[in-house]
């Protein structure tokens, strides 16, 4: 505790550092400095320059420069419209905050990041990424609007001080410089990032991402690389791949002892009779694949330390070849390590397929979570039937029903509780003994959008009839009006009275 003396020194010296005009922040060390103005917005750091000799030093050598706080060119591409001298004029006033901020910097102090967003020319872009390269920066975060295509800048090609590059276009986008150019740079690239590329001069990308060319690269992202056709990636350091909305491929090969994580979403072309993919990741941790086209082939090896995956598809109004069909057993079978599973309603619509029983599946004996996405529609039970077949260690089951009201489904009414027993129930009980283990080891159950309709009554009074192991079953449903509601009430009062395995199971109605 502090005495009387302590207090009394303690407010002499603030008055005597009051009287006497001390700055002690300004005494602080440069790193500590640095630390505080990254608190602050880019106009508001540069303002402190005026406070003092000391302040001006700090300003013009800050490392930090994030000019994305202020958007000073409201960059959009409805800002492109404007033509002719009238043009050039706006594209300079918005640039010139920027421009006057590089070029007054200490010779001396090197550029730790540089974010901007802007709408200007391709000459202007080079000249602020060349002045970045120059001052040595390590982080360069570019989002660029361009009244036409632009090239890739060749500057950061052979820059040894960049780490992370980051470049973000608009439309219309911009083109990367021959494979032959890029080979043999980016020697110190940890992070790179593109989005809105245009390939068509150079659509097969086979011989790029490799160790030679990106020898310390960890974390990849690729978004709309339009006429991209076939990439192949085998970063040896690689950890992260991103590739999104590249919906003009036909091949993707990925492999890496490294890779851990890897996000596919929005690609493939659809109408490609010879697509294919193959993934060889060892150390993979996470996938997501998901709302991609289905390929003719489909080849997912050595993924033995899969933890968490995810997968849908974009699937086209017409019926699904065998090979495609094949290319989805062989997907899931890829995936069968896996700990944490979730599949989109169109992974259950293929499962649900007469034509898909063909083809085996591969069980998934690590899985322990299952998440379902479904509009449980009456044939959807022989898809869900097969996946609790394959999963016999399953711990968490959670069922998403979309509801889509265009589609009748049979509401759970009194002549069903009168029935000794409904076409559904005959189903699951017909399916007991092959779904054995997954009973025994069944914890949890929550249904997502649960409306009373027969099809999920049954089977959730078929798992509280038959899970041993059951502790708790959550049905989660919506609002309703009042007629709803009474009927409702009716129904739960019957499920509650239905018969459990498990004297632990508990039903709960939110």
């Amino acid at each position: 505790m502090e005495t009387r003396s302590a207090k009394r020194k303690k407010l002499w010296f603030a008055d005597h550092d009051a009287d006497s005009g001390t700055d002690r922040i300004s005494d602080l060390p440069d790193a500590v400095l640095y630390h505080i103005l990254l608190l602050l917005d880019i106009k508001t750091i540069a303002k402190t320059c005026i406070l003092s000799k000391r302040w001006g030093s700090l300003w013009s050598s800050f490392p930090d420069l994030d000019f994305t706080t202020i958007d000073p060119t409201g960059i959009s591409p409805r800002t492109l419209n404007p033509k002719g001298a009238k043009r050039l004029h706006w594209l300079n006033r918005g640039m010139d905050f920027i421009t006057q901020v590089l070029s007054l910097r200490s010779k001396n102090s090197d550029l730790r990041v540089l974010r901007f967003r802007a709408a200007l020319s391709f000459s202007g872009l080079n000249g602020l990424i060349r002045c970045a390269i120059r001052q040595n920066v390590q982080e360069l975060d570019v989002e660029v609007a361009t009244h036409d295509y632009f090239n890739f800048p060749r500057s950061v090609i052979s820059s040894e001080s960049l780490r992370v590059f980051k470049l973000k276009s608009c439309d219309p986008g911009f083109r990367l410089p021959p494979v032959t150019v890029m080979r043999g740079g980016f020697r110190s690239l940890h992070t790179l990032s593109l989005s809105l590329v245009n390939l068509d001069d150079q659509p097969s990308l086979l011989d790029l991402f490799i160790d030679s060319s990106f020898p310390r690269l960890v974390v990849l992202n690729l978004d709309e690389c339009f006429g991209l056709k076939n990439l192949k990636v085998s970063c040896r350091m690689l950890e992260n791949l991103t590739l999104e909305n590249c919906s003009d491929l036909h091949g993707l090969e990925v492999s890496g002892d490294r890779l851990e994580r890897l996000r596919v979403g929005s690609c493939f072309d659809a109408y490609c009779k010879k697509s294919w993919v193959k993934i060889d990741a060892p150390s993979l941790r996470f996938i997501c694949w998901e709302y991609n086209a289905i390929t003719e082939t489909s080849c997912f090896q050595n993924l033995g330390s899969l933890h968490e995956a995810s997968l849908g598809f974009l699937v086209l109004h017409e019926s699904l070849s065998v090979a495609k069909l094949q290319s989805v057993s062989n997907l899931l079978s890829g995936l069968s390590h896996a700990q944490c599973l979730t599949l989109e309603s169109q992974c259950v619509e293929i499962l649900s397929n007469k034509n898909y029983f063909m083809h085996v599946l591969h069980p998934f004996d690590n899985l322990k979570s299952l998440e379902l996405h479904t509009a449980f529609n009456k044939h959807n039970v022989l898809g869900l039937a097969c996946l609790f077949r394959c999963s016999p260690m399953l711990q968490t089951l959670s069922i998403k029903i979309i509801n889509d009201y265009k589609i009748q489904r049979r509401k759970w009414n009194k002549d069903l509780w009168d029935m000794p027993i409904s076409l559904e129930e005959q189903f699951w009980e017909s399916q007991t003994e092959s779904l054995k283990s997954f009973l025994n080891h069944l914890n949890v159950v929550k249904i997502h959008g649960f409306l009373e309709c027969e099809n999920e009554v049954s089977l959730a009074k078929y798992l509280l009839k038959h899970g041993k192991a059951l502790q708790e079953m959550t049905l989660c449903t919506g609002q309703c009006n009042h007629r709803d509601s009474l009927r409702r009430q009716k129904i739960r009062s019957q499920m509650m009275g239905f018969s459990r395995a498990s004297s632990n199971a508990k039903i709960a109605f939110l």
